[in-house]
Order: C-alpha cells, then sequence, then structure tokens
C-alpha cells in the first residue's frame, strides 16, 4: 500500500493510496495480519463499521480491503492520541475512474495535525500488520501525537506576536 497523496480540506483530510498486488488488496485469509492488528491495537475491536451486512469491524476484519483496514487504523491511533472516538473515516474506490487499485480514503478531525501525524505513523503500522516488520511504539507514537495537540496553542501565540 502506498500514499500517493494527502489533502487537508475544512472538514476533512483526504487520502489517495494505491495497492499494486491484486493478492495484497484484501486481508482476506492472512490470519496473522489479522492477529497482527489486535495485538498492536485492541482498540479496533471496540469500532463500529458502516456496512451493508451489518458486522462489526473485528468481523469484518477477516475480509476487508486493506485501505479500510488502514482508515480504521487512522481512526484508532487519533483516539488514542487524545481524538473523540465518534470521528469517522470513509474508504471509497471507482477503479474505471482512478485506475486498479486507487482508493480515496477520508478522515474527519478534531485537530488536523494529529490526523496527518495518524496518516503517518499508520504507514509504519500497516507495514508491520501485513508484511510482519518490526512494530512500532505505539505508545511512544500515540505521546508524540497528543505532543502535536498540545503545541497548538504555543504555535497560535507565536504566530500572532510575529
Amino acid at each position: 500500500m502506498h500514499v500517493h497523496s494527502v489533502t487537508v480540506c475544512q472538514d476533512r483530510v483526504d487520502v489517495v493510496v494505491r495497492i499494486d498486488d491484486d493478492e495484497r488488496m484484501r486481508t482476506a485469509g492472512d490470519d496473522e495480519a489479522v492477529r497482527r492488528v489486535f495485538d498492536l491495537l485492541p482498540g479496533l475491536k471496540r469500532h463500529v463499521c458502516d456496512n451493508v451486512e451489518g458486522l462489526t469491524f473485528a468481523e469484518e476484519i477477516t475480509d476487508t480491503e486493506v485501505p479500510h483496514l488502514f482508515e480504521h487504523v487512522v481512526i484508532e491511533l487519533m483516539a488514542r492520541s487524545g481524538s473523540p472516538r465518534g470521528l469517522k473515516g470513509e474508504t471509497q474506490w471507482d477503479f474505471s475512474r482512478d485506475g486498479h487499485g486507487v482508493f480515496r480514503v477520508s478522515f474527519e478531525y478534531d485537530d488536523d495535525l494529529v490526523c496527518l501525524g495518524a496518516i503517518k505513523t499508520a504507514d509504519s503500522v500497516m507495514a508491520h500488520i501485513l508484511d510482519g516488520t518490526a512494530p512500532p511504539d505505539i505508545d511512544l507514537e500515540t505521546a508524540r501525537l497528543r505532543g502535536l495537540r498540545s503545541r497548538m496553542p504555543q504555535v497560535a501565540g507565536a504566530l500572532t506576536r510575529g
């Protein structure tokens, strides 16, 4: 999975991701990836998912699009960093419009810097989940993201004084 672009909008952050390998487009049959997800981010078991079948995310994760998993990882990282758990994400695709393997993932946010940091952190989380690379230190990463949140008033004050 490759993050192709990130756009910060007034009410959301839009990310375009591309998957080049058809065999890696879905989580189906990758029990190790599912195990690694919940070992690293157990809070994902509580995620709600809006789908036709009425499945929880914990049920859907066994066969879902990898960018959909990325969506939930980013939302969970944001929540662990102090964002409201009610923030939503959405994963869409239109291969005839954008090309095969291109997905559009959108995130609501309460702090754009935290959202952008969570997207960056999610890249290493996804490498661990999908490829078994060394897991990132989630506590350290979420502390770093919380630090972004607490620096905003300082940055705004510095800008108005300058």
